[in-house]
Parts: C-alpha cells; sequence; structure tokens
C-alpha cells in the first residue's frame, strides 16, 4: 500500500466514487453515473453530518477505494454505538491487491476511535464473494437483513 492515504472524500470525488458504485453487475443496474446531480446533493448532506463518514483511498493522486462509514448511537445493547459500513468498493484494477482489507481495517480503526463497541454491515446475497471476504475478516453472519423501498 505504498503512498496510499485514506482521507476525506470532497466533493470533487464523487464522481469517482460513484464510478466504483456503478462498476459491477449490481451497480450497473441502480447507479446512474452520468447524472451526478443527485449523488452532489446527498454527498453535500451527509458530508455535514458529523456522524457521517464518506472516504477514499487516494493513491498518486487517484482515487481507488472508498467508503462510507455511518455511527449509529442507540439504547440497545446497553446504549452502544455502533458504525455501519457501507459502499465498500475498490476500483477495478485495484482489486486483489488487499486494498479491501485496508479499508476495512481503517474503518474498525476509526470505528474504535468514534467510541464505538460494534461494527456492522449488510451485502447483497448475490455477493457472495464479498460473503467470503467479510468472513475472513472476522464478521459472522448473525442477523437476516430486510429492505422495503419507499
Amino acid at each position: 500500500m505504498d503512498n496510499l492515504t485514506v482521507r476525506r472524500a470532497t466533493t470533487a470525488d464523487v464522481p469517482a466514487i460513484v464510478a466504483m458504485l456503478a462498476d459491477d453487475v449490481l451497480g450497473a443496474t441502480r447507479e446512474d453515473a452520468a447524472d451526478l446531480a443527485p449523488y452532489l446533493a446527498a454527498f453535500a448532506v451527509a458530508d455535514a453530518d458529523p456522524h457521517q463518514h464518506i472516504v477514499v483511498a487516494e493513491q498518486d493522486g487517484e482515487v481507488i477505494g472508498t467508503l462510507q462509514l455511518t455511527v449509529i448511537h442507540g439504547l440497545s445493547l446497553k446504549a452502544a454505538t455502533r458504525a455501519q459500513v457501507e459502499g465498500v468498493r475498490v476500483r477495478a484494477d485495484q482489486r486483489g491487491t488487499g486494498l479491501g482489507s485496508y479499508l476495512m481495517t481503517w474503518s474498525e480503526e476509526k470505528a474504535r476511535e468514534l467510541g464505538c463497541a460494534l461494527i456492522q454491515l449488510t451485502s447483497n446475497n448475490a455477493r457472495t464473494d464479498a460473503h467470503r471476504f467479510y468472513e475472513r475478516l472476522g464478521y459472522k453472519g448473525t442477523h437476516i437483513g430486510f429492505k422495503k423501498e419507499l
């Protein structure tokens, strides 16, 4: 991971982030990299929220990975603060380099720094490779997630 930095994303990073979100079978059907307006608006809201941490991995001036870490303050689990990881992506030409593991380690360290007792994520049922990746990192499939479009 030579010359690699993980830093808070900026508005200028949104096109690269969206490109990574759209660069797989599932993302290609649900993202629209041609229309950045909704992504820029959502980024502005998230960036203003101190509980949202959208970051990019940058190497030699190029964005090659991203994730979003959300801190959730709740009452369950003895009022434990937890971190939710979403949108973990590594640029296609960087997959298999260890960058995904590096980003997940970064997210765990950041979550601890922010006082979180637990880190969690969801992964689409179709992402079996991702499931194996997370399990290798010590994550356990302890819950079934449900979603409903509104």
